[in-house]
């Protein structure tokens, strides 16, 4: 029996295979360079190609295949624009196919393109390192690293964008949190209070279910905490349809503009009960002459 060496059975191997379609290897070659970046930057290569043969088949459905005329067609090709789509927390450019309806008059969406392009990811993506307390100058360090083409390609990662894009979503956030609906809140206590923002007075009201869960419910912005501002705080939670008739305690403290907000919209019956610390406190003040001494409890109050 004749031995035949190695390279020639590769060689007949080889022989027999077709050769891939350049198309094919021009990909292969781009993923070879983006797997030598990591596997993260390969997966993103190969999500980007896939998502133009998405669209590229979504286009041949409505239009029929390219060449080819097709009467019964409802839209025809209308060449391509830059797009972008939502990636990892940034924007990244892509072709976008575009079609226009057979007689001319509109533009056809695509569908492939719009659900990849929506922004919604990249709003909560952003929401979320920003409460982490990542910030906006930092904000492009803490991208996975996808591959050198694709960041620099990257958009909506600078300073000012990553900040519109915060504000734009705390907005819609604080939006919804005050329109929310309060029928299925079945509460036990309500806590009334005010807190400083930025030399700004924000009457909040947090809810304690009768489970034990804390609920936030709203919060109104004023100058103070006055009548008028709790007042509005409170109309507006049994507005958006909060039960208090079941019997609710609600905890303030020594905030006399408060009391009369609750007494206004609730009832004046309704039980409060006040801080015990501010109770004390407010005591405590009122037993003190007013001089150095009670200069020195003061500042010990605030240091507590």
């Amino acid at each position: 029996m004749q031995t035949v060496s190695r390279p020639q059975v590769v060689a007949v191997v080889e022989a027999g295979q077709e050769p891939l379609p350049p198309g094919i290897q021009a990909a292969l070659g781009q993923l070879v360079g983006a797997a030598k970046e990591g596997l993260l930057a390969l997966s993103v290569g190969v999500g980007l190609g896939v998502l133009e043969e998405l669209m590229a088949e979504e286009v041949d459905e409505v239009c029929g295949p390219k060449g080819k005329h097709d009467p019964e067609r409802a839209a025809y090709r209308h060449g391509s624009e830059e797009g972008q789509v939502t990636l990892g927390g940034r924007r990244v450019q892509v072709a976008r196919p575009r079609m226009r309806s057979k007689d001319g008059s509109e533009e056809v969406p695509v569908r492939t393109y719009e659900h990849f392009a929506s922004r919604d990811e990249l709003s909560a993506i952003v929401l979320e390192r920003m409460l982490a307390g990542v910030s906006t100058r930092r904000y492009r360090r803490c991208q996975e690293p996808v591959g050198q083409q694709v960041e620099q390609q990257a958009r909506s990662t600078s300073k000012s964008a990553v900040s519109r894009t915060f504000v734009a979503r705390t907005q819609e956030a604080l939006a919804e949190l005050l329109g929310r609906r309060l029928e299925d809140v079945r509460l036990a206590v309500l806590m009334i209070d005010g807190i400083l923002f930025k030399e700004r007075c924000c009457v909040v009201a947090l809810g304690i279910t009768t489970e034990g869960v804390k609920v936030p419910l709203g919060l109104w912005e004023g100058s103070t905490e006055n009548k008028t501002v709790a007042t509005s705080l409170l109309a507006d939670l049994v507005a958006r349809g909060l039960d208090v008739q079941q019997g609710v305690l609600v905890v303030i403290d020594g905030s006399k503009a408060l009391r009369a907000a609750v007494n206004a919209v609730l009832r004046p019956r309704t039980p409060v009960h006040r801080c015990v610390r501010h109770y004390a406190d407010s005591r405590i003040m009122r037993t003190l002459p007013a001089n150095a001494a009670r200069v020195a409890v003061i500042a010990a109050m605030g240091s507590a």
